[in-house]
């Protein structure tokens, strides 16, 4: 810890903070070694952009789903006991994928649902944790350090995934990879155990927090931000990847493209957080988000391997600079908000379905997109549309005032 005081300031990092950092970053390895070639193993298999949007589709419309389930447990037993639920269903769906293997593409549904339920009571949990174990003078530092965990596991983790499947023929590599994520899980289960118990308490009273948008309106403004959030994450959670692969058809490549990506994530992460202050954070999120948007005509005239690692280095530049004070200024929001004392869930839960609504909408786009017209025509105008996304998150969120006359309720 000392030397993360050194490079942060002098900070009150407690053991509960370390620990959810720590499982924080196996996820992010987990997720750095898999996600990305979870949908390349698929693509290989069917050559569908169909199929792929099929499986994150179900992945999104079950999140929610899961957010809810996991808002009401959150409430009746412990919030480590969630999250371990959630570490358990992402560990099962690595277990269907290494159990099922080439015959994956016939089970799109299933993996998407058990994607999705894992998320779902993964970052229900490890998002309430967070509001709890952090105070709004952490909270950018806490945003900023996972950033850079997650950066750090995305410079890790797709160029070991690239050079372990590369250097094995047909689906071994796969397996290997998708066997260490299983392993990363595991890890985080047994370091959750370590976790203070945080008993649950009160009812879960969704319908009270939905309807403050009516009442409080940074609370709508910040939710409104999370849809078009989700709108431009949807799609692009999986495309740049399929690019990058089909440019050059080399899972190595791909490791090559995350690991630039990340390595100068890492980077912006860490001067995001010295560098952005509370009264910078909306000129910020702009001027991030619209960096973001710039950046993708870069690939309207053509793909080559050179043009996708120039757009990923620019915009992992640019979204940490967006994303840790927009984190910071929604669990602010929520903070001075009517019943955030004891109903900081079902903020959380209100909050994700707003994301993936954007992101639903997102892919149900995409589908109509390549469904009713030319695939080469149709993708490029609807990128545009949908990177529009996070350049208006800052649309949304300027007028966010957090007014002085609520209370602040710290975790």
């Amino acid at each position: 810890m000392l030397s993360v005081r050194k490079m942060f300031g002098q900070l009150d990092l407690t053991r509960d903070l370390g620990l959810l950092l720590f499982i924080g970053g196996l996820y992010s390895l987990s997720a750095a070694l898999s996600n990305t070639f979870v949908n390349i193993f698929l693509w290989k298999q069917s050559g569908q952009f169909i199929d792929l949007a099929i499986y994150n589709l179900t992945a999104v419309i079950f999140q929610p789903l899961a957010f809810l389930a996991a808002g009401k447990c959150a409430k009746k037993v412990d919030r480590v006991i969630v999250l371990r639920m959630g570490v358990i269903f992402l560990s099962v769906f690595y277990l269907t994928v290494l159990f099922i293997g080439s015959q994956a593409s016939d089970w799109l549904v299933l993996l998407g649902a058990l994607l999705g339920i894992g998320y779902g009571f993964f970052w229900l949990a490890y998002n309430v944790l967070t509001f709890e174990i952090t105070e709004p003078e952490t909270r950018d530092f806490f945003n900023g350090f996972f950033g850079s965990l997650f950066s750090a596991g995305g410079m890790i983790g797709p160029m070991l995934a690239g050079f372990i499947i590369s250097r094995f023929a047909s689906t071994t590599g796969y397996f290997i990879v998708f066997s260490l994520s299983l392993s990363c899980f595991v890890i985080a289960v047994i370091l959750s155990l370590f976790l203070k118990r945080r008993p649950a308490h009160g009812q879960f009273r969704l319908r009270a927090v939905w309807k403050e948008r009516h009442t409080y309106d940074d609370w709508r403004r910040i939710l409104n931000a999370h849809f078009f959030q989700g709108l431009r994450e949807g799609v692009f959670v999986f495309i740049i990847s399929v690019f990058v692969f089909i440019t050059t058809n080399s899972e190595l490549a791909l490791g090559t493209y995350g690991l630039v990506y990340s390595g100068i994530s890492f980077f912006s992460y860490f001067l995001a957080v010295r560098l952005v202050k509370k009264p910078y954070r909306k000129r910020t999120i702009f001027l991030g988000g619209m960096v973001l948007f710039l950046s993708l005509f870069i690939l309207l005239t053509g793909l080559t391997f050179a043009k996708l690692l120039i757009y990923g280095a620019i915009i992992a530049l640019a979204y940490p600079f967006l994303l840790v004070p927009y984190s910071s200024m929604t669990y602010d929001v929520i903070g001075k908000s009517r019943h955030a004392a004891d109903q900081r869930v079902e903020y959380m839960v209100v909050r994700e379905i707003f994301v993936n609504a954007g992101r639903i909408v997102s892919i149900l786009a995409f589908i109509a997109a390549i469904t009713l017209f030319d695939e080469k025509e149709s993708i490029p105008i609807l990128l545009v549309a949908l990177e529009a996304g996070h350049t208006l998150i800052y649309f949304c969120i300027r007028k966010v005032s957090l007014p002085k006359t609520r209370d602040l309720v710290n975790g």
